[in-house]
């Protein structure tokens, strides 16, 4: 079916209307925990749009998300990181255009789950120390290796997290970071003239649902106290993982 507003041959109106769905609740999810949303969300539009835009589409819409964020937490957002986190991104986005590539579809399937198994069950990330030279690598790294798994956010929390702060301070600098690093790694697919704009109705939708999911979720940061929550978000994951690694496995 063809419409004006959009080609729904790109995918059928129940998808569009499970992402824009699924963009609301993954949003009030990172709102309310700090972290998560963003690889379930991955993981979500792994299973149902095309290989080559999973990644592109996603980083659209997780930067609308994360300014939203960022809108509403505006004061809490640590500045001094976010000043040297910046430069680092900048040289992972260029670092990864030079190598990015068009990956088969069974290589981007297998990289996705891979990631959000490591990040469900994996071991924590090192701490580092907090200074200049640690902030740009990690900015570096971070967005580098976010070209080619999309949802790195497990990674920089595990760097922002750190700093040792309350809830509201921790997640408006996370969202700042992430929309720096959403917004470079878009500019660098962009150059790669990978087709976005087509998805223009699915991503707007997507970002308006996801400022709504992000404000009810800060409405809930200081109530949540479900400790189980975690580990059934963890799970649920997983199952996506295991049949993205069964696409991967039989094409």
């Amino acid at each position: 079916m063809h419409t004006a507003w959009f080609d729904f041959t790109l995918i059928p109106i129940d998808i569009f209307a499970l992402l824009t769905m699924t963009a609301a609740f993954t949003s009030f999810f990172t709102a309310c925990f700090g972290i998560g949303g963003g690889v379930m969300l991955l993981g979500v539009m792994a299973q149902v749009l095309p290989p080559q835009v999973i990644i592109p589409l996603h980083g659209v819409v997780q930067l609308g998300s994360n300014l939203g964020r960022v809108l509403l937490g505006w004061q809490h957002v640590q500045w001094w990181l976010i000043s040297r986190f910046l430069p680092g991104a900048l040289v992972g986005a260029v670092l990864g255009s030079l190598v990015l590539v068009a990956l088969p579809p069974k290589v981007m399937y297998l990289t996705i789950a891979l990631f959000i198994l490591y990040s469900c069950w994996g071991p924590k990330i090192p701490r580092v120390v907090l200074g200049t030279a640690g902030t740009i690598i990690a900015g570096a790294v971070t967005t580098f290796i976010s070209l080619f798994v999309g949802a790195t956010g497990p990674l920089v929390a595990a760097f922002i997290k750190q700093l040792d702060v309350d809830r509201f301070r921790t997640v408006a600098t996370f969202a700042m970071a992430m929309s720096l690093q959403h917004g470079v790694k878009i500019i660098v697919f962009e150059g790669l003239d990978i087709p976005i704009l087509p998805w223009w109705p699915l991503l707007l939708c997507m970002i308006l649902s996801g400022a709504l999911g992000t404000w009810l979720g800060f409405k809930m940061l200081a109530r949540v106290t479900d400790k189980h929550f975690g580990v059934a978000f963890n799970w649920v994951l997983t199952l996506l993982a295991i049949r993205l690694l069964w696409q991967a496995l039989v094409g």
